[in-house]
This record gives C-alpha cells, sequence and structure tokens, in this order.
C-alpha cells in the first residue's frame, strides 16, 4: 500500500467575512508549521481580505449561517452583525489572534504564497496598490491549478 504524504495545501478564499478568513489563515499557517508548502488563492468577495483599505474591516456573517443559531430574520436587523463581529474579535483576542494584517504578515513571513484571482481582480476594478505589499501576485485559476500539479497536493475551497 503506498501512502502519499501531504506535502503542499492549496486554499482557495471566496468570501472575506472573519470566520473564513481565519479558517483559511490558521489552516495555512498550521500547513507551514508542520513542513508543507502552502498558499491562499483569493477570490470573488475573497480579495477583501487582501484589499488594504478593507482587510481590518470584515464581520461575521449572520444571514444565511446555520452556525449562528439565530433565526436569520435576527441576523438581519441593525446592529447584528457588528455585534457579532466585536463578540468574536473580543474571543479572538483572548486566544491572542492576530488581526488580519498582521497575521498576513505572518504567514508571508512563514512562507505561505498569497495570489489574487485575476479575473475577480479585474472584475472589481482592482489595482496592485490596492492590495496588500505582501502579495505573491495575481494569477488566473489555470495558473493557481497549475500550481497543484504534483503528488501530495490537497485544495481547500473556503
Amino acid at each position: 500500500m503506498n501512502k502519499t504524504k501531504v506535502k503542499k495545501m492549496l486554499f482557495i478564499l471566496s468570501k472575506a467575512t472573519i470566520e473564513n478568513v481565519y479558517a483559511a489563515f490558521i489552516m495555512a499557517n498550521g500547513a507551514r508549521m508542520e513542513g508543507i508548502e502552502s498558499e491562499v488563492f483569493f477570490t470573488f468577495f475573497g480579495l477583501e481580505a487582501i484589499q488594504k483599505k478593507k482587510l481590518n474591516n470584515l464581520h461575521v456573517a449572520t444571514v444565511g449561517n446555520p452556525a449562528m443559531h439565530i433565526p436569520t430574520m435576527v441576523g438581519g436587523l441593525p446592529g447584528m452583525e457588528a455585534l457579532a463581529t466585536k463578540m468574536m474579535k473580543k474571543e479572538m483576542e483572548k486566544l491572542d489572534m492576530p488581526p488580519v494584517d498582521e497575521f498576513l504578515e505572518i504567514l508571508s513571513a512563514s512562507g505561505v504564497k498569497l495570489w489574487a484571482c485575476k479575473l475577480a481582480y479585474d472584475m472589481f476594478h482592482l489595482k496592485e496598490e490596492d492590495l496588500i505589499d505582501d502579495l505573491d501576485g495575481i494569477l488566473t485559476i489555470g495558473d493557481f491549478y497549475n500550481r497543484a500539479d504534483q503528488d501530495g497536493c490537497q485544495i481547500v475551497f473556503i
């Protein structure tokens, strides 16, 4: 029986809610801590996690999120998203979780490759100066998939 060890993890981040961003960042960081190559591909609304003006103002999704255990109507009330976001950030601070901008710097310094999706980048009319300095580049999805072309590589969509 031939077992292939995980050698590379590629994360596709499609939504920049706090819970999705931190899930991707924690898994990417954990991979690096285990000696596994790691990359994050930011697409569609996930691009907000690497936009300088938006990355520190991400929110918890309170509507359409069954894990919140609150009715959709309540989650949509004014102030609910802000309250849930404040509560989540407070709990993360207790665990010494870095804010998004610092976490991106940590990821980059540890060798995690950070990529923006070309299609979404063009669709949202972004410019390179809108994005973080630690970005490794802007790739098409084909370019990103080519980076997965090796044994022991896993892709996770978040």
